[in-house]
């Protein structure tokens, strides 16, 4: 599949929302998250204000100006904390694959020395995450901590 990369721009902020509730993982058979789940302060930090921050990086996967993932990484109190989704229909495609490696890539060049992830165990994600490098350095409520060094 080929796909281009670009920098997330404000007007990417309505894509990166729909992202932030894609990367919400729902075991099969349960029902999705009620939309307002990106009004709850521990899910809208992720991108509230986005690019008004220092340290906010992210990017965009697409097909013919079709946008169809989105990687972003957030500091929080010295943490750098990323966020991932690929829409359902590209996904198993690379997309993701390259989304990471892409913004290691960013992440390094600002002086990053690490990466954070929270991802729910079950998660289909948690395979891609192992095979570019991050471990399970804890747990947070029910979901795994992961950390890759650059």
């Amino acid at each position: 599949m080929i796909f281009e990369m670009r920098k997330i721009e404000t007007a990417d902020i309505p894509f990166l929302r729909d992202m932030l509730y894609e990367s919400a993982y729902v075991p099969e058979g349960q029902e999705p998250f009620p939309i307002s789940i990106l009004d709850e302060p521990s899910v809208s930090k992720f991108i509230d204000g986005w690019g008004e921050r220092c340290g906010d990086i992210g990017l965009i996967a697409e097909i013919d100006d079709q946008s169809i993932g989105a990687i972003w990484l957030r500091l929080f109190e010295e943490t750098p904390e990323i966020g991932i989704a690929i829409c359902k229909e590209f996904r198993g495609n690379g997309v993701g694959n390259a989304l990471m490696h892409a913004l290691e890539t960013e992440a390094k060049d600002n002086g990053y020395r690490n990466l954070f992830l929270s991802v729910d165990p079950r998660n289909p994600a948690v395979r891609l995450y192992e095979r570019v490098g991050y471990v399970q350095v804890g747990w947070e409520d029910s979901f795994w901590r992961m950390e890759k060094r650059l």
